[in-house]
């Protein structure tokens, strides 16, 4: 029951804050999908907001799965991330045969004790998402997982994200849905897609689809559409 927005930098977390986002999501390269911010944008961010803020740690786009070197950046920003005031770390890893990468998730996950967790959406890029879903579950350091139900577009896979997220009643970890989402379709989409909770990026910003500034407006709206469909608190 959450509403989750992208962040760039602090003066987007204190817009979307003001918005009532319950939680962000700081990535740098956004036309990359998202990539691992600096230290220095991490601590800034975090501290100028009282909601949780989840640093990206993702160290390229090529793909999800990563190398032994890969694996030590990742550890090292990870360990960086845990000293600053950051609550959590979104992240995750896939073998070449698009499972679950158990053996790097361990890894990064023992580097991240002491801090939430989301798994991103390589998740999306599994091969099943509901044997991903099962594998994770293994983990009770992954709080949620971010997915567009297996395309480009959440839009487009609100029947798969509900599959998902009729599995994950009475489990702990949590469905959040995102990627295209938009506030004019949320009306149609939450209840088809009935995640607890939702991912916006370019959606609240001033002109989505746009790289332009959080909005505000926008934001206080998609909560308040929240509210009415029983997904969210309005502040």
């Amino acid at each position: 029951m959450l509403l989750e927005v992208i962040v760039t930098n602090a003066d987007d977390a204190i817009a979307a804050e003001r918005g009532g986002a319950d939680r962000l999501e700081l990535i740098t390269a956004v036309s990359e999908g998202g990539l691992t911010p600096s230290i220095g944008i991490v601590e800034e961010t975090a501290r100028a907001v009282r909601i949780p803020v989840y640093a990206m740690v993702r160290p390229h786009s090529r793909s999800f799965v990563y190398g032994e070197s890969d694996l030590r950046a990742m550890i090292k920003d990870i360990e960086a991330i845990k000293r600053t005031p950051a609550r959590g770390v979104v992240l995750g890893a896939l073998t070449p045969e698009r499972k679950v990468d158990v053996r790097t998730l361990e890894a990064l996950l023992e580097a991240a004790e002491g801090l939430g967790v989301t798994f991103h959406r390589a998740i999306d890029e599994a091969d099943g998402l509901l044997e991903a879903y099962e594998t994770l579950l293994a983990y009770p350091q992954i709080e949620r997982v971010l997915t567009s139900g297996g395309k480009a577009s959440a839009l487009d896979a609100a029947a798969d994200i509900r599959r998902l997220a009729e599995r994950s009643r009475g489990e702990r970890l949590s469905v959040m849905a995102g990627s295209g989402l938009t506030l004019a379709a949320l009306p149609e989409f939450l209840p088809a897609a009935g995640a607890a909770e939702i991912h916006f990026g370019k959606g609240a910003r001033i002109r989505e689809s746009s790289g332009e500034d959080i909005d505000v407006a926008r934001v206080k709206a998609i909560k308040q559409c929240l509210a009415r469909h029983g997904l969210g608190q309005t502040t």
